[in-house]
């Protein structure tokens, strides 16, 4: 009876020579060949096949040359030796090249379906390499997934494996502290995706806003946009207006009525620092509230009192 810990090492190894076949696979079959043809030119440029990989090569050989091999080394030598701690510390922070993997993937599904459209002989080849049998029946874009999963596979077995040591187990505090970076990767490659998502999120608002270049900056935060009704004291009415609160300034829009391009044009930005905000009783316009900043001050009237709130706030 192999004890359990063994058991676990005996599977990651195991699922790890499975992983380097999936990624000899991409890497030395689709990727290679995908670029032979696109060098001819006929079926796609060969950018897009840089992109739709991203770095699988480097991946590719970080797993087949270096961590397979040790791990198997350390398989062996089992019995004499029964740690994988250590290998996996050193295997920890080269995960972190996945960030790059995984923030591409969406990109990557996005860039082949639509060359596929656009380029008959591009869908042919890759047809062509999914009907062979190490294919396994499955598609180019479900073997791209199985690097996105590594990681939280790894998080997963190694999880088990710390539970299943004896107490007293020489490789105890090396394995803790490869889940510990395991775990700060799996963070870092989220993290990643998140930070990417934002800046997708913040470049549609500036092109909302016609990239007005002095609003541009990567580094701002959108906290609230919506509609809002302006009050014009001297004639007594309210006129549609949109707001977009950023972390450091709030401007001040009216949507276009003819939307060539920007759908909205900033008539004004109020500095975030020194803004003070507070609700109006006024019971001729209800859900108003005050924004002066050094620039101006605005009278604004909200759509309900819930509403006016989550601006206040």
């Amino acid at each position: 009876q192999e004890p359990e810990e063994k058991k676990i090492a005996l599977e990651l190894l195991e699922t790890e020579q499975a992983y380097v076949n999936r990624l000899h696979l991409l890497d030395q079959v689709f990727y290679t060949e995908l670029m032979k043809e696109a060098k001819t030119g006929k079926t796609v440029p060969e950018e897009v096949v840089k992109m739709i990989f991203s770095n699988i090569s480097s991946i590719y050989q970080f797993h087949a040359e270096f961590f397979l091999p040790e791990l198997r080394k350390r398989m062996e030598d089992w019995n004499r030796n029964p740690r994988i701690g250590d290998v996996i510390q050193k295997l920890a922070p080269f995960l972190k090249m996945y960030g790059e993997y995984v923030k591409n993937f969406d990109k990557a599904v996005e860039l082949i379906t639509a060359w596929s459209e656009k380029s008959p002989p591009f869908q042919e080849l890759i047809a062509d390499i999914q009907k062979r049998k190490v294919c396994a029946n499955l598609t180019l874009q479900h073997h791209m997934l199985e690097p996105v999963q590594r990681i939280p596979r790894y998080e997963l077995l190694l999880k088990d494996y710390v539970r299943k040591l004896p107490p007293h187990s020489p490789d105890r505090g090396d394995a803790e502290k490869a889940l510990e970076m395991i775990f700060m990767v799996a963070q870092h490659s989220n993290a990643a995706i998140a930070e990417m998502e934002r800046l997708q999120n913040l470049w549609v608002v500036y092109q909302r806003l016609g990239l007005e270049d002095d609003i541009v900056d990567p580094s701002n935060e959108l906290i609230k946009e919506g509609p809002i009704q302006k009050i014009s004291t001297r004639n007594n009415s309210t006129s549609e207006k949109y707001l977009f609160l950023f972390n450091n300034m709030l401007l001040y829009c009216v949507p276009k009525v003819i939307q060539v391009g920007a759908e909205f044009q900033v008539h004004l930005r109020i500095d975030v620092e020194g803004m003070k905000v507070r609700e109006l009783k006024d019971t001729e316009f209800p859900h108003t509230f005050l924004v002066s900043g050094k620039q101006r001050t605005l009278e604004l009237q909200a759509r309900s009192e819930e509403e006016m709130n989550t601006w206040i706030k």
